[in-house]
């Protein structure tokens, strides 16, 4: 049966038709609200060069309103980030732990901030260095904001690396128990190396949210990050609102496009490096196995 699927058999002439007037349609459809959209924002001047010219023909907007609210998102995204990972790393990998004292405070905690809007933990965050710290008015914010990402995204991160690690066979976790490896060994020897693997699209994915939720500390607690800085700069420049919402989206879009371009990098780099799903023991690791008596 050439041209058909297991999934669905090969389109017969009145559906390729069919299809055929569909995408006309929608071709046609879409291209009439494009120009519906590009009459309107040129009926309003939001078009015209005076508009986008302080992007274009000069450094004062950069300097003065994009570069600094750039630098205060990608401060507040690093730091989240850096805080984020290995915090949910540790969370997840408890709550995989076969002790109770460890696996059900771990469980509710993640549960907790995971069920909470990153938003809410920010504004918490910002009462809580308000009212009993010595954290000065104008760092507050930058705490408060990394301080709602953390918490949340670490409990997310968590969850992504316990699944991950579950994904896993249970025939690995059996073998290198069978050679007398013990759960730390297996973990960092075995399970973990090929799960970081699998883990990277959806750990890339929500760094990409940590990156775009800095915006939330901007529009509520006056964090001075990125997508802060359009509303100072479109009334200075005359109000050309679409032009630096434009060039601000712009610069999340390359943001976020390089941070999935260099993981999709990595996640090659490391399949390459693995011809097998299998993980490669270190001689120390083996070394480790055969002190404790078992045979193999």
């Amino acid at each position: 049966m050439s041209g058909s699927s297991v999934l669905y058999d090969a389109q017969g002439p009145r559906a390729r038709r069919r299809n055929v007037v569909y995408t006309v349609v929608f071709g046609l459809a879409l291209a009439a609200l494009v120009w519906w959209v590009y009459r309107s924002l040129s009926d309003k001047g939001q078009l015209d060069w005076e508009k986008w010219k302080p992007f274009f023909s000069g450094s004062e907007a950069w300097t003065t309103y994009i570069l600094p609210g750039l630098k205060n998102t990608l401060i507040a995204a690093a730091l989240s980030m850096l805080i984020a990972l290995p915090l949910g790393a540790l969370f997840g990998l408890a709550r995989l732990s076969d002790h109770v004292w460890v696996r059900v405070p771990a469980t509710v905690i993640v549960e907790f901030f995971r069920a909470i809007p990153v938003l809410i933990l920010m504004i918490f965050g910002n009462a809580l260095f308000s009212e009993y710290t010595s954290v000065s008015s104008d760092d507050r914010p930058l705490y408060a904001v990394v301080t709602g990402l953390v918490l949340y995204n670490s409990s997310v991160l968590a969850e992504i690396v316990r699944a991950g690690i579950l994904a896993l066979p249970k025939g690995q976790t059996e073998a290198a128990q069978a050679i007398g490896l013990r759960k730390t060994q297996i973990m960092t020897s075995i399970l973990l190396p090929q799960a970081v693997t699998a883990m990277l699209p959806a750990i890339v994915s929500q760094l990409v949210v940590i990156v775009k939720d800095t915006a939330l500390g901007g529009a509520i607690l006056t964090f001075p990050e990125l997508l802060a800085a359009v509303s100072p700069m479109s009334s200075y420049y005359g109000a050309n609102t679409i032009a630096s919402f434009t060039i601000v989206a712009v610069i999340f879009v390359l943001l976020n496009f390089g941070l999935t371009s260099f993981a999709s990098w990595l996640e090659r780099r490391l399949r390459r490096r693995k011809k097998s799903t299998g993980a490669v023991l270190a001689p120390a690791a083996v070394g480790g196995a055969e002190s404790t008596g078992a045979t193999v």
